[in-house]
């Protein structure tokens, strides 16, 4: 029981530290704010995508844009996960490559100015990579969250946010908390439609 509680606190010291080096950095933080609501502002798109667990923060972020950040007598976000559409990623995947997957969705949908956001852990995925290599050819904004070690993706973005790791649980969980940072300072700029006291 003792080496059961040990690792849990092990675990929870992990995300404190995290969350103490990335307190020196917001930065980085309040630029994707700034992208985002600037998009919204201006009627742009975002598109989310990642893989494995990075592809439920994916999918989890576009849920908060479209129903928890709303604010009254305030424009909506036009958000997408591209992680959502099973059938569509099959026949990519089937079909072409899995490399493909995020790309070909993007090639129907994006738009000059419009937000690319990836999540990944190794910054290394070339489905990832391929889609941001896109929307940067296109003239959109790309926005990455990945570890500390630098990839080919911190060139490929506009704004990077790089958690001070290189334990996968470790980065999937800071890039989650970070999102609803991210959410909560939207938030704080109007009055929310929705209370979640």
């Amino acid at each position: 029981m003792k080496k059961l509680e040990d690792d849990a606190i092990l675990f929870l010291n992990k995300q404190e530290t995290c969350i103490s080096e990335i307190k020196h950095n917001v930065k980085e933080i309040v630029n994707v704010v700034k992208i985002l609501t600037n998009a919204r502002d201006h009627n742009k798109r975002i598109f989310t995508i990642g893989n494995g667990g990075s592809g439920s923060t994916a999918s989890h972020l576009v849920s908060d844009l479209l129903k928890t950040v709303l604010i009254k007598n305030n424009k909506r976000f036009k958000a997408i996960s591209l992680v959502d559409n099973i059938p569509v990623i099959l026949a990519w995947s089937n079909d072409a490559d899995y490399e493909s997957i995020f790309v070909e969705q993007l090639k129907n949908h994006l738009s000059k100015e419009d937000i690319v956001i990836a999540f990944s852990g190794s910054g290394k995925s070339p489905n990832i990579l391929c889609a941001l290599e896109y929307a940067k050819k296109q003239g959109a904004k790309c926005i990455g969250f990945k570890s500390i070690k630098k990839t080919k993706m911190d060139k490929l973005c506009d704004v990077s946010i790089n958690i001070p790791s290189k334990d996968m649980l470790t980065l999937e969980s800071q890039h989650l908390m970070i999102c609803h940072c991210i959410i909560s300072i939207i938030r704080k700029q109007g009055t929310p439609l929705f209370k979640y006291d």
